[in-house]
């Protein structure tokens, strides 16, 4: 089975290397691409891809992810 990795850019996108389907909320389908860039800041046009705009804004990400914060 192939690997798929998730990079967090400090302030700014996740990158996903890899073999994945990106399927939104809808059930849209969205083709599989190798690397694609996740919007983390929430102001992209592009959404659920990143468009550059968090460089734009002063986007500031949490230096951790908050344990209490995560769905069950």
């Amino acid at each position: 089975m192939a690997e798929v990795t998730i990079e967090i850019i400090k302030n700014g996108p996740y990158i996903v290397t890899g073999p994945a389907e990106l399927v939104s909320a809808d059930g849209k389908v969205h083709p599989a691409k190798n690397r694609v860039a996740l919007c983390r800041c929430g102001a992209s046009s592009t959404k659920p891809f990143c468009d550059g705009t968090h460089s734009k804004i002063g986007f500031q990400a949490a230096e951790a992810a908050v344990p209490e914060s995560a769905e069950d």
